[in-house]
Order: C-alpha cells, then structure tokens, then sequence
C-alpha cells in the first residue's frame, strides 16, 4: 500500500476559507476600474452587472474567485474595464455588505443604489401601501370553506 503523503482530502480543501470572517480593509476603486451592481449570474464564470456609470456590461468572474468567492444578483463589485471591449469588463472584487453600506455612506455609490441586505434589511424600512400582508379569517368563513 502507498503512503499518504498529502494533508487530506476534499472536505479538507472544502473548508479552507474560514479566515474571511475577519475585517479587511475597504478597497476603493482606481483608474480603469468601475463599481457595479449584479443584474443576474449567467453561468460559465459570468454575470451581468449594471455599473455605476450606466452602461450594462458582460462581466468575467477571474479564476482566482472562480468557485471560493459566491457571487448573486444584487451584490456590489469591483470590475476592471477592458480597453478594447466597452461593453466587457472582468470583476476584481466582491464588496461584503457591510462593505457596500460603507461605499454607500462615503459618497462612492450614488444613493440611489439598492443595496441587496436580505430580510434584515427590509424590516426596519416603512413601505407605502397596505400594512398587513396577512388575511384574518372568521370562524363562519372557515366553516363554509
């Protein structure tokens, strides 16, 4: 029988990024560099984003994040902007949410951006319309159902 020479298997490897929990500091965006909203994953490392300028573009998920950083629609990134390509741009970086509410209060996101925070961040804002998304039954309507 061979011996083992490596550290482990694939739950090994499936368990590597624990250290992302700590802080890292923010990361502005430089020339050549835009930020931009995900409209919706495409598949085959590649999603559509809306960036901060207004033009919608095709964007590139690197190979370093390829299957370690998870990418969804409504998250805030960096991508880097092709030269050649307007309409092509490859994402640098991925903004944590308390990362994209920090752009936003520094200036760096125009206000009108949507930050996507889940269920936390729906149930402190007051929504116009009906406050009740429940329907109360009587005892009588129950009956005749």
């Amino acid at each position: 029988m061979p011996k083992n020479k490596g550290k482990g298997g694939k739950n090994r490897k499936r368990g590597k990024n624990e250290a992302d929990d700590e802080k890292r500091e923010l990361v502005f965006k430089e020339d050549g560099q835009e930020y931009a909203q995900v409209l919706r994953m495409l598949g085959n490392g590649r999603c559509e984003a809306m960036c901060i300028d207004g033009t919608k573009r095709l964007c590139h998920i690197r190979g370093k994040m390829h299957k370690k950083v998870w990418i969804a629609a409504g998250d805030i990134i960096l991508v880097g902007l092709r030269d050649y390509q307007d309409d092509k741009a490859d994402v640098i970086l991925k903004y944590m949410p308390d990362e994209a509410r920090l752009l936003k209060a520094y200036g760096e996101l125009p206000e009108s951006t949507r930050l996507n925070e889940g269920i936390a961040g729906g149930l402190e804002e007051d929504e116009e319309g009906p406050g009740d998304d429940y329907i109360e039954f009587e005892d009588e309507d129950i009956d005749k159902i």
